[in-house]
């Protein structure tokens, strides 16, 4: 029987199953799809605006083997885009099997197609998590989990919020949506909330480079970056208040079309409509790549969150654990990454006896773990999304003085704080 039982193949979980591992534990990572990484399939953008800082913060406490991976696969660095400075972005072609590898050599296990469709209980705590492996039923036993189920979809929950199924990378359909362990304990979750609009919708397509006019891709290969003007009769008004990433809801997101090369050409909108995005110069031929009905809209995230403690264990169970957005309304790879080392960290600790790790608000990651629970369990602010990279979350950063690209000033404040490579 494993120590640690992981919920969810994405970067929260991969980051908690390292993180556990290197703590000593036997560590199973399950997943209900085939591929690891989640929405990280299609993202790349790291170490935009405040997100360097929490990048650095995170080596700085040990943490640094799942930065090393993604740092060895960018294909352009240190680049700018509208409201955004010295961003990495990663090959989201090849960044799975890069990380899978990583895991392995770990000795992580890993159960891949494998989706949980009810929980045992012993009183508050989980015994077993009944599941199905390619059709056929399993339970899996653990002493402690860590759910990183993300609060994407299922389909259903794209119709009933969105414009329906997007047919996205999380491929529900194929595998099977997703489930809440939280839930599936009895755990009341809450969802994101803005105006009339439940959750939120994801924030950006990819379009096959491939696609588009010979001039874009060679810009997009060289620069890594384009910024195309939108006539005024062909703008798109209204979709910046719907995204999940309100990091990128500036009105030069609305005006022009913005595309970062991860890989694919990301087009960083919400959704386009095929016709319209077809009749500008350039665009003449383009394709989705994900969702594959971009034209119409997008996943819906942020559905099913859990209330939890600074040390992001789950209220009311002994012995789960949250992270990335099953741990609030935080957006974005880093913050999932930072969010599932601190998780799987806590969950070895909590096998061992000891008392959760809480990261101090010196520390920018302790700062939003803290600042996201306050906003969302204490003064039920459900309609804000938090980030490192922008909007509001990094204001605060700027005005508590947390905000730096200095490494060395970063990595004295963790130095400070005792936590030197505390997570290694």
């Amino acid at each position: 029987m494993p120590d640690v039982v992981i919920v969810g193949g994405g970067w929260a979980g991969c980051s908690a199953a390292l993180a556990a591992r290197n703590q000593g534990a036997e560590v199973l990572l399950v997943e209900r799809t085939d591929m690891l990484l989640g929405t990280g399939l299609v993202g790349g953008i790291m170490r935009n605006n405040g997100r360097y800082t929490a990048t650095e913060e995170l080596i700085a406490l040990g943490g640094d083997e799942i930065v090393a991976a993604i740092d060895g696969n960018l294909l352009h660095r240190d680049i700018t885009f509208p409201g955004h400075a010295h961003a990495s972005l990663y090959n989201v072609a090849t960044m799975e099997p890069v990380v899978r590898r990583l895991l392995s050599a770990k000795g992580v296990g890993l159960s891949m197609t494998t989706r949980i469709t009810d929980v045992q209980m012993e009183g508050r705590a989980i015994r077993s998590l009944k599941s199905r492996q390619k059709g056929e039923r399993i339970e899996i036993e653990g002493r402690v989990f860590v759910e990183a189920t993300g609060t994407a979809g299922p389909a259903a929950n794209c119709t009933k919020y969105g414009n329906g199924c997007a047919m996205c990378v999380l491929r529900c359909h194929s595998f099977g949506g997703r489930v809440s362990v939280a839930a599936k304990a009895g755990v009341k979750e809450m969802r994101g909330r803005k105006g009339d609009q439940t959750g939120a919708i994801s924030g950006s397509c990819k379009l096959h480079k491939e696609s588009l006019a010979p001039e874009i891709r060679s810009r997009l290969d060289a620069k890594g970056v384009m910024v195309i003007p939108i006539p005024r009769d062909q703008r798109l008004a209204g979709k910046l208040a719907l995204k999940a990433c309100q990091q990128y809801a500036l009105a030069e997101f609305e005006q022009n079309v913005i595309l970062l090369d991860t890989g694919h050409a990301k087009l960083m909108s919400p959704f386009f409509p095929l016709d319209a995005l077809r009749c500008l110069p350039g665009f003449e031929n383009a394709r989705y790549e994900d969702p594959y009905a971009g034209g119409m809209g997008n996943s819906v995230r942020y559905i099913g969150m859990s209330p939890r403690d600074d040390g992001l264990r789950v209220e009311g169970l002994d012995n789960l654990f949250c992270a990335g957005e099953k741990a609030g309304l935080l957006v974005g790879h880093t913050e999932a990454i930072c969010t599932g080392a601190l998780a799987g960290y806590n969950a070895v600790g909590w096998l061992n006896g000891a008392p959760s790790l809480v990261l101090p608000d010196t520390l920018v990651i302790g700062d939003a773990i803290r600042h996201v629970r306050e906003e969302m369990c204490e003064r039920g602010e459900l309609g804000q999304k938090f980030t490192f990279s922008g909007s509001v979350y990094f204001e605060r950063m700027r005005q508590r003085g947390l905000y730096t690209t200095d490494r060395n000033a970063i990595a004295e404040r963790v130095a400070a704080a005792g936590l030197e490579a505390v997570f290694a």
